[in-house]
């Protein structure tokens, strides 16, 4: 036999919502301490824009054999990133915070630097560090929430699953591309910069 679990009678769950209204969608069933996960979305938004900002920058800078290719998936990537962005700056409002948008403290508060790199080689490892970052980021940040914050947590789920496919496919870029002059092989080269 399954035994129901004790619910929240109809007439408590009305009278809650009515009396703390103003509080939009962070009701008291909330648990997660709120600052604490304002600034930990304010950090991974941070991080968002700078690889969204390197991306780009990679997506013009990007020359050489296979160039237009990775180009075109530099770009991809960038967009996706924004999107990343833009679900978080959401959910910080959604949990009465405000995002922070602000160049002056950008790179202060992203996981992920801002490396320019001058080739594609360069450009695709540091691409494929700061998604690795990114990837561990979310992964401690889901685990800090645990079940106290069900929303966040799903978001972000969902954000790390498109950076691991994103670290995936810099690693398959890599692989694809011809050794470096001087005779390091492409993976010699990664295995140096991990």
């Amino acid at each position: 036999m399954t035994t129901i679990p004790e619910l929240t009678n109809t007439k408590t769950l009305r009278e809650k919502a009515r009396r703390h209204i103003g509080e939009g969608a962070v009701t008291a069933g909330y648990s997660a301490d709120r600052a604490v996960v304002l600034g930990l979305l304010n950090e991974a938004l941070a991080t968002e824009i700078v690889c969204v900002l390197r991306y780009r920058r990679h997506h013009f800078m990007a020359r050489g054999i296979d160039a237009r290719s990775t180009a075109d998936e530099f770009l991809i990537h960038s967009n996706e990133e924004q999107g990343h962005a833009d679900q978080i700056a959401g959910r910080i409002v959604q949990l009465g915070g405000e995002p922070d948008f602000s160049p002056d403290s950008l790179t202060a508060r992203s996981h992920a630097e801002y490396v320019p790199a001058h080739t594609l080689i360069d450009m695709i490892k540091e691409d494929l560090v700061a998604e690795r970052i990114a990837i561990d980021s979310y992964r401690e940040l889901i685990q800090y929430l645990k079940d106290q914050d069900p929303t966040t947590s799903h978001m972000l789920r969902q954000i790390l699953a498109v950076e691991e496919e994103h670290a995936d496919e810099l690693a398959d870029l890599l692989a694809g591309l011809p050794k470096e002059r001087g005779g390091a092989g492409v993976g010699s080269a990664l295995g140096k910069a991990m």
